[in-house]
């Protein structure tokens, strides 16, 4: 889960504040302040405090294949658009916002198959990969009738606008040749919010 509000402190990962968070894991999230700095800090500060973390885990966690979906999160607490929950996602994101290859792709895949087995197969469900883990896919019969079917989907995406926009069903929005947003689009209602942010600290520093 991720929860925005006005601020200066970047991304809080609860997880490496705790002492429950590896090497990779805290450099995965710390990637994001990167992308989102990126994105919509070129002509402001960011004035984002965006605190994510894995709810009810307690073992600690490490690696960043998960570094997409806590970007996804954040990007849906700022824009206020929630994601689908019938998507699980896997993948690393980097600074420029492209998505990158993880391992286990086969046992990721068939593990949530199997959990929305359990729950019923509804033809909605489905898996976002990255799109550089194609050629390792190599999975049990069931899942691939269960495609071939359309009873579940595989998407694999390039870039984090691709991800969000499968998950949203919005738009992420292209800047246009004055760094604006389309109306309505994700990135437009993060800009609006963070834009509300910054307004914030500014009459708070005054």
């Amino acid at each position: 889960t991720a929860r925005t509000y006005s601020g200066r402190e970047g991304i809080i990962n609860i997880e490496r504040e705790t002492e429950m968070s590896g090497n990779i894991h805290s450099k995965g999230v710390l990637t994001l302040n990167g992308y989102l700095g990126g994105k919509f800090a070129q002509e402001r500060q960011l004035g984002l405090t965006a605190q994510v973390t894995f709810e009810q885990l307690y073992g600690g966690v490490e690696g960043d294949s998960a570094s997409s979906a806590e970007l996804y999160a954040i990007l849906s607490s700022l824009s206020g658009v929630p994601v689908r929950q019938n998507l699980a996602v896997t993948g690393s994101v980097n600074q420029m916002g492209e998505i990158q290859p993880i391992g286990g792709v086969n046992e990721k895949i068939e593990g949530f198959f199997d959990i929305c087995k359990l729950k019923g197969l509804t033809g909605n469900q489905g898996v976002i990969i990255p799109e550089s883990n194609i050629d390792n896919l190599m999975l049990k019969d069931e899942v691939i009738k269960a495609v071939n079917k359309n009873m579940f989907h595989i998407y694999a995406v390039k870039k984090i606008e691709e991800g969000i926009e499968l998950l949203t069903g919005v738009p992420a929005g292209e800047p246009d040749a004055f760094g604006r947003y389309p109306y309505g689009s994700i990135f437009y209602l993060a800009d609006q919010k963070l834009k509300e942010y910054n307004k914030i600290l500014e009459t708070a520093e005054e």
